[in-house]
């Protein structure tokens, strides 16, 4: 049975007449009759009654129709889904995302591109940046939403979503909490709350780098893997921490957060996009296009005092 069959039988059911049945399918009416026969003998049942002032359909033609028309109809879908995914419009896209940004460039990118591509299902999933970067390598991500500084692997793209710098988290009742700004060396007999190396080697690496320069070697007590992580550790009074700024905005009456004074130039941080270079999907390309539209959020750190430095 094919659909050109069943285009022919829904239209000789709604006419009620080969002759304008076949008008409308710009056919000649011997052909389509022939056809139609056809079709019942391959089902092996008559589908029409034929009289001469035209056609009804008989029992088993009514329970048949419906049915066609649900068929012809998600051909139809089939077809404009599969156009719609090879513009990128439709399809499944998998996308990456490092646990920082669930605060504020997650949400604002998946609902800009869902309103504009409500048929492109997504497919979301959490990693450190390593695995992130591993996995968008393998194919098994389309894009990774992930910290730099980062080395991005051979193959691998990355495009900047937006920046930021790092700041220090204190307990709230740390001797310290009062000032408005804080300079790293001061620091430098404080406990700290740092990150672990293999999985959050990006914040650990940016860190380390930034204590060298400020002439301190941090004594590290705890260790995280989420900034989320680090920030409860700050909260329970176990230590210091540098954090990225943007997660002040999300701040406990436990935790004060704290620009950090002549911070060195190169020490700017942020958030990217990591897209394969040559196998990119269409849908993929649809989302970058979202993110170099969407504006960013101005009000980042401005809302608790901490500017850019």
């Amino acid at each position: 049975m094919e659909l050109r069959q069943l285009s022919q039988f829904v239209a000789v059911a709604e006419m009620q007449s080969f002759s304008r049945a076949a008008e409308r399918l710009s056919m000649a009416q011997p052909p389509l009759s022939v056809a139609i026969r056809k079709l019942e003998d391959e089902i092996g049942v008559s589908l029409f009654d034929r009289g001469a002032r035209g056609v009804r359909l008989t029992d088993a033609g009514e329970a048949a129709l419906e049915a066609a028309r649900k068929c012809l109809r998600e051909a139809d879908e089939v077809v404009s889904l599969a156009r719609m995914a090879a513009k990128g419009e439709a399809g499944l896209l998998r996308i990456g995302f490092v646990g920082s940004a669930t605060f504020d460039v997650l949400p604002r990118l998946i609902e800009a591109f869902s309103e504009r591509y409500p048929k492109v299902r997504l497919d979301l999933f959490e990693a450190a940046n390593l695995e992130l970067l591993q996995s968008v390598t393998n194919g098994r991500l389309h894009l990774a939403i992930l910290r730099v500084p980062t080395a991005a692997p051979a193959g691998v793209s990355l495009q900047l979503i937006e920046q930021d710098v790092f700041c220090i988290a204190l307990p709230a009742r740390h001797p310290m909490a009062g000032r408005e700004s804080l300079a790293l060396a001061e620091l430098a007999d404080e406990a700290f709350i740092g990150y672990v190396p293999g999985r959050a080697s990006t914040l650990h690496a940016a860190m380390t780098q930034l204590c060298l320069q400020a002439g301190i070697m941090p004594r590290i007590t705890q260790e995280g893997v989420q900034v989320q992580t680090v920030i409860g550790l700050v909260a329970s009074g176990l230590g210091v921490a540098i954090v990225p700024a943007i997660h002040s905005q999300y701040s406990s009456r436990r935790v004060v957060f704290r620009p950090i004074r002549d911070l060195p130039a190169g020490s700017v941080i942020g958030i990217s996009l990591a897209y394969p270079t040559t196998r990119e999907t269409a849908a993929a390309r649809r989302f970058r296009e979202i993110v170099r539209a969407l504006p960013p959020d101005s009000g980042m750190g401005e809302e608790v005092g901490l500017p850019r430095l």
